[in-house]
């Protein structure tokens, strides 16, 4: 080789093979924190196995899902606030498979940025980590994505991936749903991942101060409510599945009330919300005042307050209820499953106004 020709790294061109292997040995002890049966928590190798015997299953079936963070992930980066969106990653996967009566076993996450900055990456790490904890699966493997390029400065993204199992015969298929269920909500813990381009949009066009407290919450700044990590119900609601106690369950996300709750009724089943059984969070009114949106926008875009929808028996529901508030949730009255075409109807002071399962929506995003 000519001494006149540079020689070229992949360094140069932007990508620290050193870098990335520092992450991976600083990450193993957030890894080994989440070990549990069935997973030996190590990290590192090119897969990760998990034992289904060793968890416990005669004859699993397992439910795989995966999800991100959304535009969330702009308002952590911009605001330097990196550790909620971590549990927000495990959150949107595992609260997926808890809705088909599987318990979460393993996660695998998937971070891609220009220019790795092991601090960040770290931080986020730990959220997936606690997440992971709060849920009780391992989090068994990653990939870490350096891709100069790509991403602007400072930027990066997240995308998780969560496999569960439920013993054959006993998985949630809304099947059960009849006229007459009760509908109970779980409390949100406040916008969770979804609708934040709307929230940014807001946040810009209204020169929201959000390093000050929260009009709604003067105890908290702005950007610590928006930025609150989603709820995850796995450990409260996996209990009372196995007891057989619930017969369906709807994870309020993207599409809000209007379009979730179909998604596990039957035909002929018909869910009928009363939007004035609970008090709408501080944070709900704030946005909807803020951008002066129509109650219809508000029902398919936020939570509004329910982060999770419980179709029980009626002959069942104090029971839940009282053992869902022993665990830690807040419990709501949402409404009750009637007669009718397969859907959602909300009814409240504000107005009545209806929604489908849209599943060019649910696909296509």
């Amino acid at each position: 080789m000519s001494s006149d020709t540079p020689s070229y790294t992949y360094e140069q061109a932007g990508v620290s093979i050193d870098a990335g292997n520092r992450l991976v040995k600083a990450i193993g002890p957030l890894v080994k924190a989440t070990m549990r049966p069935g997973a030996d928590g190590e990290i590192g190798g090119f897969g990760g196995f998990f034992d289904p015997r060793a968890a416990g299953y005669k004859d699993p079936l397992l439910v795989a899902g995966n999800d991100g963070v959304g535009t969330k992930l702009k308002l952590a980066i911009d605001t330097d606030r990196h550790d909620p969106v971590g549990i927000d990653l495990v959150a949107m996967c595992v609260n997926d498979l808890i809705v088909q009566g599987a318990e979460p076993l393993f996660f695998l996450d998937y971070f891609a940025t220009g220019k790795l900055e092991n601090g960040v990456a770290e931080r986020v790490i730990a959220g997936i980590a606690d997440g992971c904890k709060q849920a009780g699966c391992a989090l068994i493997g990653g990939e870490t994505a350096e891709m100069p390029g790509m991403y602007a400065s400072g930027d990066y993204d997240l995308a998780g991936f969560c496999v569960g199992a439920v013993e054959r015969g006993e998985q949630l298929t809304g099947e059960r749903v009849a006229p007459g269920h009760i509908l109970l909500g779980l409390a949100s813990s406040g916008v969770h991942s979804n609708g934040f381009s709307l929230v940014r949009r807001l946040a810009e066009d209204k020169g929201w101060k959000l390093d000050r407290p929260a009009l709604f919450d003067q105890d908290r700044l702005l950007i610590e409510t928006l930025l609150e990590p989603t709820r995850i119900y796995v450990k409260t609601l996996l209990p009372l599945v196995r007891d057989g106690l619930i017969d369906a369950l709807a994870h309020i996300t993207g599409g809000g009330l209007l379009e979730n709750i179909p998604r596990v009724l039957p035909k002929g089943a018909h869910a009928e919300v009363d939007a004035d059984g609970w008090d709408q969070p501080g944070l709900m009114a704030f946005l909807q005042a803020q951008g002066n949106i129509e109650p219809a926008e508000m029902a398919r875009t936020f939570n509004c307050g329910v982060g999770m929808v419980l179709a029980v028996a009626p002959s069942k529901v104090e029971l839940v209820r009282s053992r869902l508030e022993e665990a830690g949730e807040q419990v709501l009255a949402v409404g009750r499953i009637v007669e009718g075409e397969k859907g959602c109807t909300v009814r409240g002071s504000q107005g009545t106004w209806s929604g489908k399962e849209d599943w060019e929506a649910v696909h296509l995003g």
